[in-house]
């Protein structure tokens, strides 16, 4: 890739869509979900910083939720059922983020790289960091299918409980936290949530 396109290149988020094997209501892009999970990521952290004793750093978990799929815009986004569907595909795929990823990085000037590299894929270092994002990523992705379930749509059902019990099985503190306080706001109407009365 050519020097400086790396920000042209995360310009084209908005192209790629989500949920690919599901009939969608309303189609989801790469962009929008990547603010949400950083959203969703900042707010773990400062859950776990005021309710469960943690420390972490709420402003990097929202820099990591922001880039946690970049690597999807020279890969596409892989449907959960494929990416996973046997060790042998998870492994390439793997092999390919990589190889997404350092494509991307020589869109950027030599000297801003390692800058950019920890937040394109997890590191070592920051592990602790990306099991935040992780429980974003699948919260965002379980508020998806809430959205289309309060439109009637049926067929996020599956994945809607498959993610739920994902979440649960993270046995994090902080995401059960956001689902007790935050999730009942999803299933409200705009209505209702302005409503002083309720």
């Amino acid at each position: 890739m050519k020097n400086n396109q790396f920000f042209a290149m995360l310009s084209r988020m908005k192209y790629i869509n989500r949920w690919g094997l599901m009939r969608n209501t309303r189609q989801e892009n790469n962009c929008e979900h990547s603010l949400e999970t950083a959203y969703i990521a900042h707010a773990l952290g400062l859950i776990s910083n005021r309710y469960f004793g943690g420390h972490v750093d709420a402003q990097r978990l929202a820099v990591l939720g922001m880039y946690h799929d970049v690597t999807e815009i020279i890969t596409g986004d892989m449907p959960t059922p494929v990416k996973y569907y046997s060790p042998v595909i998870r492994q390439a795929y793997a092999g390919v983020e990589k190889v997404a990823r350092d494509q991307l990085l020589e869109g950027l000037p030599e000297e801003m790289r390692d800058d950019y590299r920890g937040l394109l894929l997890p590191t070592q270092e920051e592990k602790e960091l990306w099991k935040y994002v992780k429980a974003a990523d699948s919260i965002s992705a379980y508020l998806k299918c809430v959205e289309e379930r309060n439109t009637g749509n049926e067929d996020f059902r599956d994945a809607e409980q498959s993610i739920l019990k994902k979440i649960h099985g993270l046995a994090m503190p902080e995401a059960e936290f956001f689902l007790k306080h935050f999730l009942p706001a999803y299933e409200s109407t705009i209505d209702r949530s302005s409503d002083p009365e309720n």
